[in-house]
């Protein structure tokens, strides 16, 4: 069996599709179908199966992926075992919150391509069930995302990285118009700016609105936290956010803090990789790097 074959049954599977593994490995795409037709055969089995215009992984496939995970990691092991341990070499996929990438991550990355300046990351902005969903099926190697989803179990292992409160904010002509957030059964004249209806801390303040019996005006729903604060800063609505993504402009007054009735809304971020994963000088690298700097 060609380990090659296993490589790409793996990178169709992190990828999502032929076309976007095909991309990554730099094969033309008939050259996927034609290795992944070869190892059907060899196996006796359909890997993959075609759900409307997407290839989905069948039963089949889904059981041979720990193997193909376990050959991969042990071949990744013995080019270590070959090579001076100090270097660190290869690759390593992250799924990453969106607020801890774009405000937190950047100087842990800066210091990571010092130390490995060989290396590549292949990194997702992802939502935080997704990032801990691709980790059990090991379609990520770590994850840096907010627990607070729970249903994490027993298969990963985690690194606590501190606490970060959640705030409520607008721009201060907002706050003039709209000040309380406290009083039950009020209809408020603002809209709510927020992301995805998985965002941990939308369903943390929509939780919140729904026990205070509070309804906004309407809600705004963009995938930018930057865009978020952006038009809350120029009066279009409220939002809640991790403290750290606006707190420059609650320094110099941009945004003002609205008060709420909920006991110090917090979010707790982790770093986390599979049991199973080897962990490789490269990751080992990664990890003690994220673990030591101080990100909240």
């Amino acid at each position: 069996m060609d380990l090659k074959y296993l490589n790409t049954f793996r990178t169709i599977v992190e990828e999502g599709s032929f076309s976007r593994a095909a991309e990554r490995l730099n094969y033309t795409q008939s050259t996927i179908t034609f290795q992944m037709g070869q190892l059907e055969g060899e196996l006796s089995a359909q890997l993959f199966e075609k759900v409307g215009r997407r290839m989905v992984l069948s039963q089949a496939g889904r059981r041979l992926l720990p193997y193909v995970d376990q050959v991969l990691d042990a071949v990744d092991q013995m080019r270590f075992f070959q090579e001076d341990l100090t270097q660190c070499r290869g690759e390593i996929t992250i799924g990453v919150a969106e607020t801890l990438l774009c405000y937190r991550l950047p100087p842990v990355l800066k210091a990571f391509h010092r130390q490995a300046p060989g290396a590549r990351l292949f990194l997702r902005s992802m939502n935080c069930y997704d990032i801990r969903d691709g980790l059990l099926a090991g379609a990520l190697d770590v994850g840096i995302f907010y627990q607070d989803i729970g249903g994490l179990g027993d298969q990963l292992t985690t690194y606590p990285l501190g606490q970060c409160p959640v705030v409520l904010v607008a721009a201060p002509g907002v706050k003039a118009l709209c000040p309380d957030f406290t009083a039950p059964g009020q209809r408020l004249p603002v809209p709510l700016l927020t992301n995805e209806p998985n965002s941990i801390f939308r369903q943390q303040f929509e939780g919140y609105l729904r026990e205070k019996d509070i309804r906004m005006d309407h809600i705004i729903q963009l995938g930018s936290i930057p865009t978020i604060q952006r038009l809350v800063e120029n009066e279009v609505g409220v939002t809640f956010l991790p403290r750290f993504t606006v707190e420059e402009a609650l320094a110099d007054g941009r945004l003002v803090q609205l008060p709420v009735d909920m006991a110090a809304p917090t979010l707790s971020p982790v770093c986390a990789h599979h049991k199973g994963k080897w962990v490789s000088p490269l990751l080992q690298c990664f990890l003690d790097l994220v673990t030591q700097t101080p990100l909240l």
